[in-house]
């Protein structure tokens, strides 16, 4: 078997289900050449989520998510996301032949939107979804009773919605763990702390079918705008908080609500790991510095967790003989808008003639 189908059997899974799958799953573990060893970091690795069918790791969410809604003969997937989560389970639902319709948190980027409807799904856009804390709750508690008048579940990428898809999110640490000899640190991107929840959970299965295995620590890694987990695992606090605005520009990061915030922290620091705080300036940058020394294209979020890493290494917070693993959870193609900060000061060269060649190809 390849992909998550491999671990079907490691997971608690309703009886009766297997992931539909596209081929999710087994992505690259790169070492980095560049950005690591230049920190004196020589065991830095990416974990390239944006190699899944749909750019994503939501492709591992949106298997067990539509498998589910087959299971239990649904006609309709009904869900909600800033990109992402729309993208895979478009994809997924086109396959398998089943009605998607979304609520799309306002500001999604257009090219996670364009990949939605190419998909054939249904988009409403609806304003402060996503931003602010009253119009967030206020979507959430119309689409639940939606789903209900359908007999059918919320798909949402967090455990608190819909923990089968969630489960399959877990098969990334299984993959960690057998590619590397040991896992010492791992650093993930979180909005509502979905990801980085089955990535400790994930881990924790691994320990429990594999004694001599040691937890790695889990750190959550968030923007400044958007500090409802990481700020309050760094404080050594019990429990997450809503903020009334996400204020950050990092597309699919920006949860105003307590979602899986406070399992989140919790699992974070049962594994000695620690919350990370970057500012979206950091973000970018980081997206760069992927892009032109390790030849890795990821979009903002996806560039999050590298952004945590480097402020710990610059903080002492690592030792520099162990190793570190970032989640690069999304593929750059999916926010064009991000693209354009990144190439503004590379412009195309258009010549006039082939005789203008030899001024820039040669020496």
């Amino acid at each position: 078997m390849k992909g998550i189908d491999k671990y079907t059997q490691l997971l608690k899974l309703p009886e009766g289900i297997a992931p539909f799958t596209l081929g999710e799953g087994n992505t690259p573990l790169v070492k980095s050449r560049q950005i690591g060893p230049a920190l004196g970091f020589p065991n830095l690795y990416f974990k390239l989520e944006s190699a899944n069918p749909s750019g994503s790791y939501k492709d591992r969410f949106a298997a067990f998510a539509i498998a589910d809604i087959q299971a239990n003969k649904g006609k309709l997937c009904l869900a909600t996301s800033s990109g992402n989560t729309g993208a895979a389970l478009a994809a997924y639902s086109a396959a398998a032949g089943i009605p998607c319709k979304i609520a799309i948190v306002d500001g999604a980027p257009e090219g996670k939107l364009k990949q939605m409807r190419a998909y054939g799904a249904a988009l409403y856009v609806i304003k402060g979804f996503g931003k602010n804390k009253e119009a967030t709750e206020k979507v959430f508690d119309k689409l639940g009773e939606v789903a209900a008048e359908n007999q059918t579940h919320l798909q949402v990428s967090a455990f608190k919605y819909s923990p089968v898809g969630m489960t399959g999110v877990q098969t990334l640490s299984f993959e960690l763990a057998e590619d590397l000899e040991r896992v010492d640190n791992v650093f993930v991107p979180s909005g509502g702390g979905g990801l980085t929840l089955a990535v400790a959970r994930g881990f924790q299965i691994w320990k429990q079918k594999h004694s001599n295995f040691s937890l790695p620590k889990v750190h959550c890694v968030q923007p400044e705008g958007n500090d409802t987990i990481a700020g309050n695992l760094r404080k050594g606090l019990e429990a997450a908080k809503p903020v009334d605005n996400a204020t950050t520009k990092v597309s699919g990061l920006q949860v105003a609500v307590v979602i899986d915030g406070n399992e989140t922290l919790q699992a974070c620091k049962s594994t000695a790991g620690n919350g990370f705080l970057v500012s979206d300036e950091e973000t970018f940058e980081c997206q760069r510095l992927l892009a032109i020394k390790e030849g890795i294209y990821a979009e903002p979020a996806g560039a999050v967790a590298l952004a945590g890493f480097m402020k710990a290494v610059a903080d002492g917070e690592l030792d520099k003989n162990a190793n570190a693993v970032c989640i690069v959870s999304g593929s750059g193609f999916k926010d064009p808008e991000a693209t354009e900060r990144l190439i503004v000061k590379n412009p195309v060269n258009y010549l006039e003639s082939y005789n203008e060649m030899d001024q820039y190809f040669t020496k």
